[in-house]
């Protein structure tokens, strides 16, 4: 199967945890944006869902499709968030922000009841890392920001290059906040919690890619099937 039908068929999968009535997190990136197209189809037919978009470019997808969309502050409860990763290790330990929408996702699936995370099986790591880990950050101070993650970072083992995003036009690529990107080519990350700890002293740091404790299931599409990372059987309707 190609990537592309491997992210059709992880999104299918999560959208038999759907109900009508439910409040969604949609995420971003591209197989989520599989999953908002398998919605919009469902939503044609009759489902009644409310969603709240993680990124501008969700949001916009969705409402094409005729999703009814809400904001955190209209709807600051949601029974479930459907999302991509760069990373997913196997014990529910994500990388995300590869699509430069880290804060909002985080926001997002931490005020959802349950999080499910979709993904291709190139998704699926041993050690997290390889993905370079993405960091929004905000402008000022920005040197001194890195400076102090580089410290920070090499205390609990974790050294490598730290580059600001760019967009292809050479100029600093701004998240939906208006904030900068900042990826880190550790290589492998052998402690994640510890380095998310580190991170979250440093002030000019708002958020960082790692999703630690937040996942509650993955669906993870292989040319072998679907196979899954945590419990089918928890009950999602709660």
């Amino acid at each position: 199967m190609s990537q592309d039908a491997l992210k059709v068929a992880a999104a299918e999968r999560a959208l038999t945890f759907v109900e009508p009535g439910m409040s969604l997190g949609l995420g971003t990136g591209s197989t989520t944006a599989k999953f908002v197209e398998a919605l919009g189809r469902k939503v044609a037919a009759g489902l009644d869902v409310t969603c709240v978009a993680t990124s501008e470019a969700t949001e916009a997808q969705a409402r094409s499709l005729g999703i009814r969309m809400s904001t955190l502050e209209e709807t600051p409860f949601l029974d479930l968030v459907i999302d991509g990763a760069d990373e997913i290790d196997g014990n529910l330990r994500l990388i995300k922000g590869g699509g430069g929408a880290l804060l909002r996702e985080k926001i997002v699936a931490t005020t959802s009841a349950r999080m499910i995370v979709i993904a291709d099986a190139s998704k699926k790591v041993d050690t997290l890392g390889a993905f370079p880990l993405p960091l929004e950050v905000v402008s000022f101070g920005l040197t001194a920001t890195q400076n102090m993650i580089t410290a920070l970072a090499g205390d609990v083992g974790c050294e490598g290059e730290i580059r600001l995003r760019l967009r292809p036009d050479g100029q600093p690529l701004l998240t939906d906040g208006g904030n900068l990107i900042l990826d880190c080519h550790f290589g492998r990350i052998e402690e994640p919690e510890e380095l998310d700890e580190a991170l979250k002293l440093i002030p000019g740091v708002i958020e960082n890619g790692l999703f630690l404790g937040i996942a509650d299931l993955a669906i993870i599409a292989g040319d072998d099937g679907i196979s899954i990372i945590g419990s089918e059987d928890d009950d999602f309707d709660e």
